[in-house]
């Protein structure tokens, strides 16, 4: 015998049901890139355990390396103790010191401790493009 009224069960999916993408800060993406680099881990395994595809972790391990993942948000100011030059002694001369400073634009600059103030904050400006 043929039922003519049967209907079927429809279930409705809409987005608000599907889980949304995470964002993760830098510190989070730093925590687990350090924990795959740790004993023989491999990628895939750190990712698994995260809840992350493998090509995702492989990306932030290369922004890792080439320095695009930071933990500050924006410019931070370090103290810098300069040597008098009359408290060292005649015989001993002055360390040679140098100043790593990182721009906004992600650039980083070297210079010895015994660069010109004046010159420095010309070129400055000339460097992160304004």
């Amino acid at each position: 015998m043929v039922d003519l009224t049967f209907t079927p069960q429809i279930e409705i999916l809409s987005a608000e049901d599907a889980p949304r993408r995470r964002h993760w800060s830098d510190a989070d993406k730093i925590r687990v890139v350090e924990e795959s680099h740790q004993g023989h881990r491999q990628v895939s395994a750190t990712a698994r355990r995260h809840g992350i595809c493998r090509s995702l972790l492989t990306i932030w391990r290369r922004q890792y390396r080439n320095g695009e993942l930071t933990t500050q948000s924006g410019s931070a100011f370090v103290p810098v103790e300069m040597p008098n030059e009359m408290d060292t002694p005649l015989h001993q001369p002055a360390p040679v010191v140098q100043i790593e400073i990182v721009l906004r634009n992600g650039c980083r600059l070297l210079v010895p401790s015994s660069v010109d103030p004046d010159a420095l904050a010309r070129l400055l400006p000339i460097l992160e493009g304004k």
